[in-house]
């Protein structure tokens, strides 16, 4: 998977690149490409502290997000099959948003640059809506919208542990877009670590 076809995935929600994310026009073609090359000229103290999110080698992560993004494309072939759909819903939502969470948007955020294409794709993936989404997913406080128009989740809207859960809606258009930065935001950060230590690059 390479980097242009993430930025053709990512171009077809430039408008929500630009009013959610506070991306330029201009970055919004190329949103993969940028996140590697911001990824690889990081000091390599950054990019240990990237390795060091988790316990998990990274080399282990990109091999999971390669084999998701294998098991995606197998599930899109099959039509009209409910199981393979809500299989498909529940291993994205939780590749994109809690095992990428932490240990990649998060550590992204604390290291790259102010004002980079990677820190505002980053502070996007782990602020509310996306956040409270993540935090409902990881806790199974979440449902299908009637009519499958999106999803209905019950979060948080702060940090205090005594707040009472409070009741939100995903629509599939916001659900899609999200999914789509957070799988092109950690496999351009991660293959670009790869690459610049010496594992096989990304095809291109």
């Amino acid at each position: 998977m390479s980097y242009e076809h993430l930025d053709r995935q990512l171009k077809a929600f430039s408008n929500r690149l630009v009013e959610s994310v506070g991306l330029g026009e201009q970055e919004t073609g190329k949103v993969a490409t940028l996140v590697a090359a911001e990824v690889r000229f990081l000091e390599p103290a950054s990019r240990v502290e990237v390795h060091a999110a988790g316990p998990v080698p990274l080399r282990d992560r990109v091999d999971e997000l390669r084999a998701f993004q294998a098991w995606m494309d197998l599930a899109s072939t099959v039509r009209a099959n409910a199981a393979v759909t809500r299989a498909q819903v529940i291993v994205q939502n939780y590749v994109c948003f809690v095992y990428l969470g932490e240990t990649c948007f998060r550590a992204l955020r604390k290291v790259s640059k102010a004002g980079s294409v990677t820190r505002r794709c980053c502070a996007y993936l782990t602020d509310n809506p996306v956040r409270a989404f993540r935090n409902a997913i990881a806790h199974s406080n979440w449902t299908y919208a009637p009519a499958f128009r999106g999803l209905v989740y019950w979060a948080r809207k702060g940090s205090d542990p005594d707040e009472a859960l409070c009741r939100f809606e995903v629509s599939q258009g916001d659900l899609d877009f999200w999914q789509a930065l957070s799988r092109g935001v950690a496999y351009a950060a991660y293959t670009s670590i790869e690459a610049v230590e010496g594992r096989t690059p990304p095809s291109s």
